[in-house]
């Protein structure tokens, strides 16, 4: 909280520098009017307030407009590009936007400003940033005043609609056949082929429509065609030329919700509201996706409409307005007949599968309100609304579906997962604590591979998730999966102590309970952790002279320097097996001992620790080994600089 508190206090401290030496950038001409020094830091002084911001801009829009000729038409027409447009805008996309003459049917690359022109006519209110080749207005705050002022631009998205419209009908566009050839004199092309519709649904002209009617003349052959649908088609698809011819005139003003165009094309006839685009989609079904409830209502409002059709992946207009949390669209939607509420996609979710696994939760209120609508129905996967939502780490979800009795929380997937397993594996605390509200949520039952939340939440760390399912009586700490992995071992394994240590305050679990390799937690206990290997007096540890599969016992596993195994080996009063026993290569304590760790080689006296100078299978011999590794040690020692060494002045 102190950090947070710190970090905002140097935010809104910077805030206001910057605040300050904008109005002192805006002013120095005013302050270098005043004729004595005196006077002049009179004048910076007083600009100490940012709240004077609205009042300096209003002089700088004031010293555009005193320019010469045609500097303040452009030094407007950049203010308004660049606060309205949907994205920053290049150096080159605004310079060529500002060049288009609208109406005309040819781009004059004389008619392009450039940027020194531009930013000269600006007066200081528009900066370039380098390193991104964008422009950009001075500060927020600018923006925020210029939009409090709409009565400085008439009509701005008209005119930029206009614009888009104006350069895409251009013959130097319509010439272009692909978008993966050489753009470079046309370097607005992407802008207007991405935004020209969002423009005219906002204020649509008169002559706005006149040139959309235009491109929609020849659409389908049109290059931006191509770019729009390049960014709007699934991955797996591809675009081929002669499929582009199904993406038509109707389709695109669906695309953008331009509820005028979509009425007049379908009054002129010709047009086929069913008809699937080269991707698969329908009029309605983009008009769904996005969100435009106008378009959507008129398109329903055909006798020949089919509200189910789906698109490429089986996604119908319900399914992507659930997918995208459009409430008024899935509405409209729901209330015309012959809609299927559950319809899955190809992928076998329902519309309420994949709105509960985005969190929607007014889209997942309005589906379940549908008698038609099954809250349990699984994917092909076998996942359900639930277990999508838990999952995807959806709260509100959740508690909206735990709120049905025909939900069965305890559903698992194909792999016989449930929803709190997942949410176990995941380590989300607030999505288990809801899902455990429910009386009849089995917290212990496991997947196909016999592994249960408390296993998944230990073997992949999650101490918080792991205290929450240890807080219940019916869990049971030791259960092993099928490879005989306790809770305990797994988060051993894995290296997470701190959950070892959560475990093992439980009296019930066994440390000493083997897996199916015959290793147990002192076996496995070679990487040093030291909370995790201390065992409380009288618990069952397993025996420390019984060998694993690979016939290692616990003193012969010690031979990396682990100081933890050889503290649990030579504890007072602990049997820590016969250190002098062979391994199946031959090697004892002492033969392991050659790793450099001293823990490992600390044995207490009276012990049999074997002949030191036996040798192992592999014929080495660990006083020989210690003694070679010593000698290296020294010689690297000797060839350090006098300024490397330690304790050299």
């Amino acid at each position: 909280m102190e950090q947070q508190h710190r970090k905002g206090s140097l935010e809104l401290s910077a805030n206001r520098h910057i605040s300050r030496f904008l109005l002192v950038s805006l002013k120095v001409e005013t302050i270098l009017q005043e004729i004595t020094l005196h006077r002049r830091r009179q004048k910076l002084n007083a600009i100490t307030d940012s709240s004077e911001l609205g009042g300096v801009y209003s002089e700088a829009l004031g010293r555009i407009m005193g320019q010469d000729g045609g500097k303040p038409r452009l030094g407007m027409a950049a203010l308004m590009w660049i606060s309205h447009s949907e994205r920053p805008l290049s150096v080159d996309e605004l310079c060529h936007a500002l060049g288009v003459e609208i109406g005309s049917a040819d781009l004059d690359g004389d008619n392009v400003p450039s940027i020194r022109t531009l930013l000269t006519c600006c007066q200081g209110l528009v900066s370039m940033d380098e390193e991104a080749s964008t422009v950009r207005l001075i500060h927020s705050t600018l923006h925020e005043y210029l939009r409090a002022h709409p009565q400085l631009f008439d009509r701005p998205h008209a005119t930029m609609a206009e614009t888009c419209l104006s350069y895409l009908n251009s013959h130097q566009v319509k010439d272009l056949f692909s978008p993966s050839g050489d753009l470079t004199g046309t370097p607005f092309l992407e802008y207007s082929s991405l935004y020209w519709g969002v423009h005219a649904k906002t204020d649509l002209s008169d002559c706005a429509k006149q040139l959309v009617l235009k491109l929609f003349e020849d659409y389908s052959n049109h290059i931006s065609t191509q770019i729009l649908l390049r960014g709007e088609k699934p991955e797996h698809l591809d675009l081929f030329p002669d499929e582009l011819s199904l993406f038509s005139h109707l389709h695109c003003a669906s695309f953008f919700g331009i509820v005028e165009i979509v009425t007049l094309l379908i009054e002129k006839g010709g047009c086929d509201v069913n008809q699937r685009d080269c991707i698969g989609s329908t009029p309605l079904v983009w008009a769904a996706l996005n969100g435009h409830e106008g378009v959507v209502k008129v398109l329903l409002g055909q006798d020949d409409i089919n509200p189910n059709t789906a698109n490429g992946s089986g996604e119908t207009s319900l399914w992507c307005a659930a997918e995208n949390g459009h409430e008024a669209v899935v509405e409209t939607l729901l209330g015309q007949d012959g809609i299927d509420p559950d319809r899955a996609s190809g992928y076998g979710e329902t519309p309420l599968c994949c709105a509960a696994k985005n969190g929607h939760e007014g889209v997942v209120e309005i589906l379940l309100g549908r008698n038609d609508v099954n809250p349990d129905k699984p994917d092909r996967d076998g996942r359900t609304p639930l277990w999508c939502a838990a999952a995807a780490m959806q709260e509100g979800v959740v508690k909206i579906l735990l709120g049905r009795d025909d939900i069965n929380p305890n559903k698992p997937d194909k792999y016989g997962a449930t929803p709190l397993w997942h949410a176990a594996l995941i380590g989300h605390s607030g999505v288990v604590e809801i899902l455990l509200g429910r009386n009849d949520v089995n917290p212990d039952k496991p997947d196909r591979g016999g592994r249960t939340p408390l296993l998944c939440a230990a073997e992949t760390g999650h101490g918080e998730v792991v205290k929450i399912l240890l807080g219940r009586n019916d869990v049971n700490p030791d259960k092993s999966d099928n490879c005989g992995k306790t809770p305990l071992l797994c988060a051993r394994q894995n290296g997470h102590g701190g959950v070892v240590k959560i475990l093992l305050e439980r009296n019930d679990s066994s440390p000493g309970k083997p897996d199916n390799n015959g290793e147990t937690l002192l076996l496995c206990a070679d990487d040093g952790d030291e909370g995790a290997t201390t065992i409380q007096p009288g618990r069952d540890a397993g025996h420390p002279d019984k060998p694993d599969k690979n016939g290692e016992t616990l003193p012969l596993s010690a031979g990396d320097g682990d100081e933890v195994a050889t503290a649990i080996q030579v504890q007072p009063g602990r049997d820590a097996g016969h250190t002098g026993r062979l391994g199946n290569n031959g090697e004892t304590l002492p033969l392991c001992a050659d790793g450099g760790g001293e823990g490992s080689a600390t044995i207490q006296l009276g012990r049999n620790v074997g002949h030191p100078h036996k040798l192992r299978s592999d014929r080495r011999n660990p006083l020989r080994r210690a003694a070679k590794r010593a000698l290296a040690r020294m010689r690297a020692l000797l060839r350090r600089p006098a300024s490397a060494t330690p304790g050299t002045t």
